[in-house]
């Protein structure tokens, strides 16, 4: 493993897998060369390695266990009102066209007996966002991951994303929003929970 260190007033270490990296690289190198460009200009003689690292960094999420970052912070709590942490920043890969998107994920449950800490429930939607997705999957596995580990009386998924493979190609509409939900136990049977939820995230379904 290969680390990178920047020092501009903190340190960032950065793990990369080198044996990926020098075939990432070559990748990058040659689609370079089909573009028409000159890999070995000034401006691109490091790009295939800068974009070799990227995409290591953007997909680490293949290396995760969410269900165990779930597990590493359960607690015993006789508490059964809704948990909400909302507006979790999600970056994220389309699987289609390599293309980002990006925008907020909305996550609550309603606990049965076990809580998870706060941070894990983002640490779960990066370890499935940093991935190539569909945002349709990406709130199913979400949902599927704290259904199965906390077994709550309800999870509630909502997630709002811009996707650049709309807005820079294909269609080109800037400013279009594309919203997905899941909803289990609670959330799903009474719509009055379910309202509440949405309320809560100030989100409505495009």
């Amino acid at each position: 493993m290969n680390q990178d260190r920047e020092d501009e007033g903190y340190e960032r270490i950065d793990l990369y897998n080198e044996e990926s990296l020098k075939s990432l690289a070559e990748s990058y190198h040659n689609i370079l060369t089909v573009i028409k460009e000159d890999p070995t200009r000034e401006g691109l003689i490091k790009t295939p390695l800068r974009a070799a690292k990227s995409m290591q960094y953007l997909t680490h999420g293949y290396s995760l266990d969410p269900k165990e970052i779930l597990r590493g912070a359960l607690f015993h709590e006789d508490y059964k009102q809704i948990v909400i942490v909302k507006d979790i920043e999600i970056y994220s890969l389309c699987e289609h066209h390599l293309l980002p998107f990006f925008g907020k994920a909305h996550v609550g449950y309603i606990p049965n007996g076990t809580i998870v800490g706060l941070s894990k429930i983002p640490r779960v939607v990066e370890a499935y966002s940093r991935r190539l997705q569909l945002q349709e999957r990406l709130t199913t596995q979400i949902k599927d991951c704290l259904q199965e580990v906390l077994n709550p009386i309800g999870v509630a998924v909502v997630i709002e994303a811009q996707h650049l493979c709309m807005s820079m190609r294909g269609i080109q509409k800037q400013n279009s929003v594309t919203t997905t939900s899941e909803f289990t136990g609670a959330f799903l049977k009474n719509s009055n929970t379910r309202q509440e939820f949405m309320h809560l995230i100030g989100a409505r379904l495009h």
